[in-house]
């Protein structure tokens, strides 16, 4: 018999290294495990707590091995301290999404997680996340606090509705908001012992549509000891909670006075603002954002229809700036998680879904492109275009995009939002319109006459 030939087995060569000095991490609360190459140290994983001491022999052990670059996982909050400690020892830092670096199922560990991120950057399969400048994100970290203390205030302003609802006082049904000028008034005479309804209808402002005879009339009630107590009480966490806003606007606007400016507001003053604009909102900083906006980015965002300058105050602490690590609109858009996600196999398209992602700039873009519903301009016209052809849910997604290409072009180029340049696009539509009619009037045996119209 003929000896079978035992077949050699092909050496699978591993990939290129592209980034020789790389390392990876794998973050954790109580303990961190980082990886090296395996050339650099006898044991190339090593677990270090995440004690600040901790931190700095990690760091030091990674010089000692001659690491220039790590990568890791930007995981909840815990990747903070281990950042800026290597930023120190000016050590690069790439912050990855875990959706990308997902490792094989079924082998997850602590130290495989870190070897693998360690591989993976070594190879160049690994994209950073973006992250603002430091000074960007020191303006972020307390606005996204002054964002939950906003939340925290409405909370408790919800809570005086049911405290009132409980007492039947319909006060908060009659005027609008119970927090203004009246609705405060009323609350402090309540609290302070006054029951006459016709004297809490006396601190009526001004303002104030409802007459005083439906105010007296909801103020009637059943004033019980219990539900008093927690009227009180919410009344002094949502004044505290205010008072911890206002706190965050004195530190805001401090950091901001720091920046650069990229126009000067005293030679050239931001446009006036629109007769809708005038009234200030709720929850609006009490400082003059919207020059700091100016002077800072060097456009006037609230020109655009729709967008108002706490949009422009979360698109600046997001972004920052400067808009070039987005080569064009398009990586813009993609950033936002606003175009459309392909997955495409065997030449069928599956899905095109926008891909889920918290991301807060896409979040405020489109909220402003729900606020275009009745707008008379070219961006509420196209709106309810894409409305009446994908439904609303869709027209707010595609109405978001157009607005993240003009605050981009604007941001990138320093340009002042013109409205008119967007006449052109809507005759091109018309145009494209009125051909589509044509041509189905005349599969139909019909020809469309024009007519002029009286006017």
């Amino acid at each position: 018999m003929k000896k079978r030939r035992k077949k050699k087995s092909k050496r699978v060569e591993p990939l290129h290294v592209i980034e020789p000095n790389a390392g990876g991490i794998d973050i954790g609360s109580t303990e961190i495990y980082i990886a090296v190459p395996h050339d650099r140290d006898s044991d190339p994983v090593r677990c270090f707590e995440t004690f600040t001491e901790d931190l700095h022999h990690a760091a030091k052990w990674l010089k000692e091995c001659g690491i220039e670059s790590v990568a890791m996982e930007s995981t909840g909050v815990y990747w903070i301290p281990i950042f800026q400690i290597l930023e120190t020892y000016e050590i690069e830092v790439v912050l990855v999404n875990a959706r990308h670096v997902k490792n094989v199922p079924g082998r997850k560990t602590d130290v495989l997680d870190c070897q693998w991120l360690q591989y993976l950057h070594s190879v160049g399969l690994l994209r950073g996340s973006f992250r603002p400048p430091q000074e960007v994100c020191v303006v972020r970290s307390i606005l996204r606090h002054r964002d939950n203390l906003v939340k925290m205030s409405a909370t408790h302003t919800q809570h005086m509705h049911k405290a009132l609802t409980q007492m039947n006082l319909q006060i908060h049904h009659v005027i609008s908001d119970i927090t203004g000028t009246t609705g405060l008034a009323i609350l402090d005479a309540i609290l302070a012992g006054e029951r006459d309804p016709k004297k809490l209808a006396e601190l009526k402002d001004r303002r104030i549509k409802a007459d005083e005879a439906t105010i007296e009339k909801s103020l009637v009630g059943d004033y019980r000891s219990e539900h008093l107590f927690t009227l009180q009480q919410s009344l002094k966490m949502y004044r505290f909670y205010r008072g911890m806003i206002n706190d965050c606007d004195i530190e805001i606007e401090k950091y901001l006075e720091k920046f650069k400016s990229q126009i000067d507001s005293e030679i050239s003053p931001p446009p006036p603002e629109t007769a809708k604009r005038k009234k200030k909102q709720r929850n609006e900083p009490n400082f003059d954002l919207r020059t700091h906006m100016y002077r800072i980015l060097g456009t006037d965002l609230i020109q655009i229809t729709g967008v108002n300058v706490q949009t422009t105050h979360v698109i600046f602490t997001e972004i920052g700036p400067d808009v070039s690590k987005f080569p064009t609109g398009d990586n813009f858009a993609s950033w936002l998680g606003l175009c459309p996600n392909n997955k495409i196999t065997g030449g069928k398209v599956f899905s095109s879904k926008t891909k889920t992602c918290a991301n807060r700039v896409a979040n405020v873009l489109r909220l402003a492109a729900q606020s275009l519903w009745h707008s008379q301009s070219y961006l509420g016209i196209y709106f309810r275009r894409m409305r009446a052809r994908h439904g609303a849910p869709k027209a707010i997604t595609a109405t978001a995009h157009k607005l993240a290409r003009i605050i981009y072009h604007l941001i990138k180029y320093k340009e002042k939002f013109d409205e008119s340049i967007f006449a052109i696009q809507e005759e091109q539509h018309k145009k494209r319109q009125l051909k589509r009619m044509k041509q189905q009037a005349h599969s139909m045996g019909f020809q469309l006459v024009p007519i002029e119209l009286q006017g």
